[in-house]
């Protein structure tokens, strides 16, 4: 094998510092600045890419914000609609309620003015029947006729005895 023959050292030497050279010129003068700029870029990229996520993400946290204030809100504006309308419930059958007691109230004392006012006819009534029940009684058991006026007074008079 030539290569390892002493002879073509010095040789070989110098062609290895000139490739050393050459490579590392266009190494640092072509390709490093290229590949540095590429890395930049991604970086910038990259960084960019964060600020919009993290800008994005502010957002998202304040979107939310605002929609559990708007829930927040909704539920407060139903309560006060559900208060409201029990209280609008609640006043409207009291009012139902009294109107009622007072029609019953109303159709009670009417009932009982009709009640008095028939117990009074029909006091009346007895009365009279009882005068003439004890005028023909009277008529029968003592074989006698008997005045209806004095009957009637008779039974008013027991009448009175008795109350």
């Amino acid at each position: 094998m030539p290569q390892f023959n002493p002879e073509y050292f010095a040789p070989q030497l110098v062609w290895l510092v000139i490739t050393f050279l050459a490579l590392y010129l266009l190494m640092s003068r072509l390709i490093l600045p290229r590949i540095n700029g590429i890395l930049a870029q991604r970086e910038d990229r990259i960084d960019g890419n964060l600020q919009r996520a993290e800008a994005l993400k502010e957002e998202a946290a304040q979107v939310l914000a605002g929609y559990q204030k708007a829930i927040a809100d909704a539920r407060a504006q139903a309560q006060a609609a559900l208060a409201k309308a029990a209280a609008d419930i609640a006043a409207e059958t009291a009012a139902r309620e009294a109107e009622f007691a007072r029609k019953m109230a109303d159709q009670t004392a009417a009932a009982e003015a009709g009640i008095r006012a028939a117990k009074t006819r029909a006091l009346a009534d007895v009365r009279g029947i009882a005068g003439e029940v004890a005028a023909m009684m009277a008529g029968k058991v003592a074989d006698t006729s008997v005045d209806a006026n004095a009957a009637a007074e008779a039974v008013d008079s027991v009448m009175k005895e008795r109350t």
